[in-house]
């Protein structure tokens, strides 16, 4: 396990920054909105277009990865991150859209990237910690967009603060060169013959990956609708301010990195697909609280609630994709893991811009009442098909 230390400290880097990335139109919408004219709620269509771009990329990353290096690809992603942020800070609606487009980018390959080095490194016996460790610099970067750019609105506007963020990805993109001669050149060196429209039949037909795969299109509904609407839905619906938001982000983003590492850890011990439904069903009554939050809760309820979901709804991407990368045929991680990747996007593709269609046409309550119903079919079919594989097994 020693010899994973330096790859997964450098994935979980690299992921951090990325997340920060994504996350960073969120977090200042409400100053964005004010300054462009333009309403709160289109960060569902902004986040919509920044994962169909992602969706897109992460499924045309497996061929370069083993081509020219995960850490290579990785570089590249943190560039275009880079670029995406510098032209937010242009101050325009177009600049803006096309700033979403980058930064869509620069998260599409990064997981494909990780499951091709993990996998390499990693005895399977420790995927559920070791992915779930990785997969923490979601909620890192996400607790990091949380705290940083409400503090740095208030020195520099949200137009420098897009070009601190741009100075940091560009940073980061040197950094991890010290480091990509080491990994890329221990990376797997064939070339696959599987072909991406292979790896996404073999998927869908696969009895477990089926189910895993578009249960994480649902749970990425749950989870990014949560991100990204957040921020917003307390600023609007409970009149706190954008710092006061944004700590509350914060602070969900790191109790969910402790629940992501206790998942992790339990993956490796029970059945991650088990696991996967009950913390579905742990999602569907945080989502539940979340939207029947009155407009005059006490601010210490809302930081409950809010914690509480945050705790789960975060909590199981690196345990989907140990159990993903578990089921690979060799030599097939990135490929893998790449449809993985599409299908979860594809969830923030479509949950967001729905979620504040119907927030806008009748309430939030209703826009988290209906992720409820979703995340609950989703969190009783992986159960249901546990059971029905595990007694198949034992027959």
């Amino acid at each position: 396990m020693k010899r994973a230390f330096v790859p997964v400290g450098a994935m979980l880097a690299i992921q951090v920054m990325v997340s920060l990335s994504v996350l960073a139109l969120s977090v200042m919408m409400p100053a964005v909105a004010h300054d462009l004219a333009i309403d709160p709620k289109l960060v569902g269509i902004f986040a919509a277009i920044t994962y169909a771009v992602a969706a897109t990329v992460a499924l045309l990353a497996a061929g370069p990865i083993v081509r020219f290096g995960a850490v290579r690809i990785s570089q590249i992603a943190l560039l275009m991150g880079a670029v995406g942020l510098a032209l937010n800070s242009v101050a325009t609606v177009f600049a803006t859209v096309a700033a979403v487009f980058f930064i869509g980018m620069a998260q599409g390959p990064i997981n494909p990237a990780s499951a091709h080095v993990l996998s390499q490194r990693v005895p399977r016996e420790y995927f559920g910690m070791v992915f779930s460790v990785k997969q923490t610099g979601v909620p890192i970067g996400f607790a990091l967009a949380g705290v940083v750019f409400p503090w740095l609105l208030g020195l520099v506007g949200w137009r420098g603060a897009s070009l601190v963020a741009a100075g940091a990805a560009l940073v980061m993109a040197v950094t991890v060169e010290l480091l990509r001669t080491r990994l890329d050149t221990r990376s797997t060196v064939e070339r696959s013959q599987t072909s991406i429209w292979q790896s996404i039949r073999f998927v869908l037909a696969h009895p477990q990956l089926r189910v895993l795969g578009w249960s994480a299109f649902i749970y990425v509904v749950a989870q990014h609708t949560f991100t990204f609407y957040l921020v917003t839905y307390l600023y609007q619906h409970c009149h706190l301010t954008i710092a006061q938001a944004g700590f509350l982000l914060a602070l969900s983003q790191i109790v969910g990195t402790a629940v992501r590492l206790l998942s992790g850890g339990m993956g490796d011990r029970v059945p991650r697909m088990k696991l996967l439904g009950w913390t579905g069903i742990g999602m569907t009554v945080g989502c539940i609280a979340t939207g029947l939050l009155p407009e005059d809760a006490p601010y210490w309820v809302i930081a409950l609630v809010v914690m509480a979901y945050g705790s789960v709804v975060i909590s199981w991407n690196g345990t989907s994709q140990a159990e993903f990368a578990h089921l690979s045929p060799p030599g097939q991680a990135a490929a893998v893991a790449a449809v993985q990747t599409a299908l979860a996007f594809s969830g923030s593709v479509a949950g967001p811009p729905i979620f504040g269609l119907i927030a806008s046409a009748v309430s939030y309550r209703a826009a988290f009442l209906t992720v409820a119903a979703l995340v609950l079919a989703a969190a009783f079919w992986q159960i249901s098909t546990h059971r029905r594989m595990n007694a198949a097994t034992s027959a």
